[in-house]
């Protein structure tokens, strides 16, 4: 990617403050996120949560679903008790993000992007926890916002993204794949420049960019091969975008695998079969998450607009084909 096309997908960016309505907690959210669990206050995330009374309301649903309920919830701060730390932030974030992007400009299906988002975070931590890495916290919110390029490119770059979306499921190909051949650039690169733009810290930057490659940075650090590898095996389980990909993996001699058993020989020793069981065993959970986040009528008006908007696809294949040029950046 040139600098021409770096910089203005930088100053794209910054059109989401104006573009979105991201709920004012977004900034102390990720500021708490970054602490491990138990230096986290119970009560600054009660006071967080109270100060929104739709995310109030969705903490309460969950705390009385099926999965958690011991007793009935009532109150915000018995709702985080019976949650625990770990799912109120996962919760959390997701019902955040979500308003980031507006319900008609959703381009992948926002269920299998949070289970994906929220696999990848319980998986990364518990990698991160099997080998000892001493920040399995960090190693969670990095796998939960790797793919936030999606969303940017979902608001900023709607129809395009859309014909990634088509072909790289006709051709069950690699999304980021497509995106460069269509749009120049991928979400990796996107995402990148929002965790900046947002502050993040550097380690969660680069783990946006290089989950599908790690071998763009000059020396990968464990965090991005924590998210790349989690990522993987997710994708492995079908627990991807929405679509089949056809996937040739060798974890043995992957790069992110490679460098990581050279820090953490405890890796080499992991039962990746066993692992991948774990992963299967956690998607009551996954899916418990993803539906506080969005509930069936969201979820019912988000595939409503989504098919509502699919005509937009056809006439942007067209428009592309005839100009068979690559569209506005």
């Amino acid at each position: 990617m040139n600098a021409k096309l770096q910089s203005q997908l930088r100053e794209q960016v910054k059109k989401l403050d104006s573009i979105s309505a991201a709920p004012a907690i977004l900034k102390p959210l990720l500021d708490v996120m970054r602490l491990p669990s138990d230096q986290i206050k119970l009560e600054k995330v009660v006071e967080m949560i109270s100060f929104d009374g739709s995310i109030a309301a969705q903490c309460l649903r969950l705390a009385n679903s099926p999965l958690y309920r011991r007793r009935e919830t009532e109150t915000v701060r018995a709702g985080v008790m019976a949650l625990g730390i770990d799912r109120v932030r996962s919760m959390l974030l997701g019902l955040c993000l979500n308003r980031v992007i507006p319900q008609d400009k959703w381009v992948l299906d926002p269920n299998a992007f949070w289970r994906h988002s929220l696999g990848c975070a319980l998986v990364t931590q518990r990698m991160a926890k099997r080998i000892d890495y001493p920040e399995p916290e960090k190693a969670y919110l990095a796998g939960l916002i790797h793919d936030l390029g999606f969303l940017v490119n979902s608001v900023l770059y709607h129809d395009g993204f859309k014909e990634c979306l088509r072909l790289a499921t006709e051709q069950h190909a690699p999304l980021n794949v497509i995106e460069e051949q269509i749009l120049g650039f991928s979400h990796c690169d996107t995402g990148q420049m929002l965790c900046e733009h947002w502050g993040l810290s550097k380690e969660f930057g680069e783990s946006a960019r290089c989950h599908h490659d790690v071998s763009l940075l000059p020396t990968a650090g464990p965090l991005a091969c924590l998210v790349h590898l989690g990522d993987l095996l997710c994708r492995m389980q079908y627990l991807g975008y929405g679509y089949d990909e056809i996937m040739g993996v060798d974890l043995g001699s992957d790069v992110a695998w490679e460098t990581l058993v050279i820090t953490y020989p405890a890796l080499a020793k992991m039962d990746l079969i066993r692992f991948t069981l774990d992963i299967d065993g956690a998607m009551p959970e996954i899916t418990a998450t993803v539906d506080s986040v969005f509930g069936a009528k969201q979820m019912a008006a988000v595939a409503n607009s989504r098919r509502t908007h699919g005509a937009d696809l056809d006439e942007f294949s067209k428009k592309k084909n005839s100009a068979k040029k690559r569209p506005e950046r």
